[in-house]
């Protein structure tokens, strides 16, 4: 995390019971779970040990993230991929997608005064061409909102209410 973020603690508590590790280079929350924990941090694109990091919108919700899982197991990312091939207007809005995610990851690079040219025009999870990481294009969604990622939209959909259990980790101040 950078030292200029000013992330709760609890947050940054939560996010570690999620992934079960220390986050790396938040720069934000990029969405909360209606339970009230972050569910997306918005990461920087270069980790603090130099590692170029595409990932800008990383889904930390291991309810949403075994969810999603189970809908890349069962074929999903194949038929979307399918999809992209012959429906002209979902093609166009996903490269669209894929120029905001582009954009997005640019404005938290130059919060963060980072530079990273390895990974100059490449999004995360397939975009623009493919379907390769539902993970990615859910986190697009929950962090720009719905009508940016029609397939990230479409993973949201077929999620449900993973919240609805109660929160996925408890936070130190509950």
């Amino acid at each position: 995390m950078s030292e200029q973020s000013a992330i709760d603690p609890d947050d940054v508590a939560a996010i570690q019971g999620q992934l079960n590790r220390r986050p790396r280079g938040i720069d934000s929350i990029g969405h909360r779970c209606p339970c009230g924990n972050p569910d997306v941090v918005t990461t920087e694109p270069r980790l603090p040990d130099g590692t170029p990091f595409p990932t800008t919108f990383y889904l930390t919700c291991p309810r949403a993230a075994s969810r999603i899982g189970t809908l890349e197991g069962n074929g999903v990312m194949k038929q979307m991929q399918d999809r992209l091939a012959t429906d002209e207007d979902l093609a166009a809005a996903y490269r669209a997608a894929h120029e905001r995610y582009l954009e997005a990851r640019a404005e938290v690079g130059r919060r963060a005064g980072l530079e990273v040219p390895e990974i100059d025009g490449i999004s995360a999870g397939g975009m623009p061409d493919r379907v390769k990481c539902l993970h990615v294009l859910a986190g697009q969604s929950l962090a720009m909102g719905r009508g940016v990622n029609p397939l990230g939209d479409e993973v949201l959909d077929a999620l449900g209410d993973w919240w609805s259990m109660g929160p996925c980790v408890e936070r130190p101040s509950d």
